[in-house]
């Protein structure tokens, strides 16, 4: 049975927990935006990415926690822990929490500290502007873009002021330093590979 969930309406974590369909979904200050199943390239991309920071936590004893999508991330505006207060949940392709307290059975509650996002033709918008603000004002403190068609990467880190410096962009060769995982660099040929 298909749900009947209006696009005009606002929802809260609350409703977005009813919602028992296969469909992918993510909540932005309550608004439902719908999410396209991942290409060949969109998985190679965020799973070698997981991999990579999987194991260099693992082998520096580190204390962050890596995840994947589907793995919900809930941005309360101001503090918020109740669900039904909670407007915006987010599931990032890959993002790495340091701070295990935000971690519980059902993702992240608040910011983690590093998102990466792959793209595609048809979520450019969604994820370099929508989501690029998003995360802004939540204090993820490293932000990734990764393009699979054109191998680049874009990293915005954000600043003492609260809002992210000049984006570095890594195109088609070179090494990337993942600042939240101080002494790690991942070249793209090595995210981009299948």
């Amino acid at each position: 049975m298909e749900l009947a969930l209006d696009l005009n309406e606002r929802y809260s974590f609350a409703d977005y927990l009813t919602w028992l369909d296969d469909k992918r979904r993510e909540l932005v200050n309550g608004f439902i935006m719908l999410m396209a199943g991942p290409s060949t390239s969109h998985s190679v991309a965020s799973s070698n990415l997981h991999y990579y920071f999987k194991h260099y936590i693992k082998k520096h004893k580190g204390h962050c926690s890596v995840h994947h999508a589907p793995f919900d991330v809930r941005l309360p505006k101001n503090g918020e822990k109740d669900d039904k207060d909670i407007y915006t949940v987010v599931q990032p392709d890959v993002c790495i929490i340091c701070d295990l307290s935000k971690l519980e059975e059902r993702g992240c509650l608040g910011a983690p500290d590093f998102i990466a996002e792959v793209i595609s033709p048809s979520n450019i918008t969604y994820d370099t502007r929508v989501k690029y603000n998003l995360y802004q004002s939540a204090g993820v403190k490293e932000y990734w873009i990764v393009e699979p068609k054109n191998k680049f990467v874009e990293v915005n880190v954000l600043q003492d002021d609260g809002k992210y410096g000049d984006p570095i962009i890594f195109v088609e060769e070179g090494d990337v330093a993942v600042t939240t995982l101080p002494g790690l660099t991942i070249s793209l040929s090595d995210i981009f590979e299948n």
